[in-house]
């Protein structure tokens, strides 16, 4: 368990994202949680991973969430290949259990653990609503979520936080004009 809370303003998204959310903006400047493995532990334990929190799960983590950054942002034709790189280090085993088919995930070295999952949730959420993998609609926020509003119109990361920050400039421009 760490010792430091999660400062992040957005938690529980799917793993992938919420590996792209350990970087957000706070007064203007980015904040980034995976500086050390203190913060990868935070994150580790915030997603239920049990992986040790040291430099090469830390470094194959930012390898995956470059990775996915520059597929999510970016161009999946220009990117899909540096999230198949962290991809070939695991892979998934199917199995057959008591309670019928199952499967496991096995990792050519299990510091690449957390990455590999990260991923392959990526894939997860690609095929079953592509569409729903959005970037928050605030200027300057650089959060991402999984839109599970019932219509998919889902347009912040938190209205609390940034739909509110919307709102009250939208309202502020209104009443200047008049």
């Amino acid at each position: 368990m760490p010792t430091t809370p999660d400062p992040r303003p957005l938690t529980g998204e799917p793993v992938s994202l919420d590996l792209l959310n350990t970087r957000w903006m706070h007064e203007g400047a980015v904040q980034d949680l995976l500086t050390d493995t203190e913060g990868l532990a935070v994150w580790l334990f915030a997603n239920g991973l049990d992986f040790p929190a040291d430099d090469a799960t830390l470094r194959h983590v930012l390898q995956a969430r470059d990775a996915l950054r520059a597929v999510v942002d970016g161009s999946l034709d220009e990117a899909a290949d540096r999230v198949d790189a962290v991809l070939a280090h695991g892979r998934v085993r199917m199995t057959l259990t008591t309670q019928g088919p199952g499967e496991s995930a096995e990792f050519s070295d299990p510091s690449w653990g957390p990455a590999w999952l990260a991923a392959r949730n990526y894939l997860e959420l690609l095929g079953a609503a592509p569409d729903r993998i959005r970037h928050c609609a605030h200027g300057s926020c650089i959060l991402h979520f999984f839109d599970t509003s019932r219509n998919g119109t889902r347009r912040w990361c938190s209205m609390a936080a940034c739909g509110n920050r919307a709102k009250a400039s939208r309202h502020y421009a209104r009443t200047k004009e008049s």
